[in-house]
């Protein structure tokens, strides 16, 4: 879960208003496609943060990979101040980190890293055991930023091979985080939140709670919302205040639905980092780049932890992602466009 531009922009994210946003709306927010070339050597499609929509609630970052059957491989890498969401659609991706979770993560399940002050991490697609032709994949990556008052906790990590379901007329969804529905997923999250993965035909009504502003990503098939067709592709944006969402959905279609309150603290991302000054992404970035001279041992104890397996010996995984350099002027905010 990184972003592995070789030029990464900031991303200053104004706090919502105190009041809320807007009520019940139909925003399209195009996806961009973004080659993040490197070890992993392939595109995603990135609909958040974007410049006038930078949050959904918490949710401050949302890419989508594949299908395709190029081989993820991403070494060692460090996050603070966010919780990375790793589903994957097709494929399975091994997930190895400071916190010494060493996981395979497969369709239908849920991988969570709370990084905290702090962690490191790699992920690398699970190659055939007999060397045949690797299965094609698919994923979503998403980040929650943290609340101030939890931002700087232990790094932490989950997996959740059994996730509960909602259901009501003309839907179902797999309940990924927070609440849906009425029904409540095991992770462990720090902010009033949703993310489902729903299926649906037809004629279909979903509960949705009022004080939350709301997503969704068509993933296959399309939906009509508020007469709007919303295909698979760009985000729709929903708004605040929905007790409800009423679609038309075309056969096969399934969808992210993403919600929460409006975040109310401004937030400053750049690479891998969520922060909120300038001053401590740079000393993020620095700790970082530290750590690259120590031994193992000592590495061990720092910031970011030691992500084991990829030493010296390990061939092709040995390594790890250094940072990109600041740009050459002050990390500053910028406006939002949705109030």
């Amino acid at each position: 879960m990184t972003n592995l531009e070789v030029s990464p922009q900031q991303e200053s994210c104004p706090p919502a208003p105190a009041e809320g946003r807007s009520g019940p709306c139909l925003q399209l927010w195009p996806e961009r496609e973004v080659p993040l070339g490197g070890v992993r050597a392939m595109n995603v499609k990135r609909t958040l943060p974007q410049r006038g929509l930078p949050t959904i609630g918490a949710w401050c970052f949302l890419d989508s990979f594949g299908p395709d059957r190029t081989a993820m491989s991403v070494l060692p890498h460090p996050h603070i101040g966010l919780q990375t969401v790793t589903w994957p659609l097709a494929g399975h991706i091994r997930h190895r980190d400071s916190v010494g979770s060493d996981v395979v993560v497969r369709p239908g399940e849920l991988n969570i890293m709370t990084a905290g002050r702090g962690v490191s991490h790699s992920e690398f697609a699970m190659l055939p055991a007999d060397g045949g032709e690797l299965p094609l994949q698919r994923g979503l990556q998403l980040w929650v930023a943290l609340p101030d008052a939890d931002r700087h906790r232990a790094p932490a990590f989950e997996q959740h091979r059994e996730l509960p379901v909602a259901s009501g007329p003309g839907f179902t969804a797999t309940v990924m985080v927070g609440e849906f529905g009425g029904v409540v997923s095991p992770a462990t999250m720090y902010s009033p939140i949703t993310g489902a993965d729903v299926a649906c035909e037809g004629d279909a009504v979903l509960p949705l709670n009022p004080d939350f502003e709301h997503g969704v990503l068509v993933l296959d098939g399309g939906l009509a919302v508020d007469g709007e067709d919303l295909p698979a592709g760009p985000l729709g944006y929903l708004g605040a205040g929905r007790s409800e969402l009423r679609v038309q959905a075309r056969p096969g279609t399934r969808f992210l639905l993403i919600g929460g309150e409006p975040f109310g603290e401004e937030l400053l991302m750049w690479w891998n980092f969520v922060g909120r000054t300038h001053e401590e992404v740079e000393q993020a970035r620095e700790d970082w780049e530290a750590q690259a001279a120590l031994p193992d041992a000592v590495a061990a104890g720092a910031r970011y932890g030691l992500v084991r397996g990829h030493g010296p010996d390990a061939g092709a995984e040995a390594g790890r992602i250094p940072a990109p350099p600041l740009p050459g002027v002050r990390l500053t905010p910028r406006k939002r466009a949705v109030d």
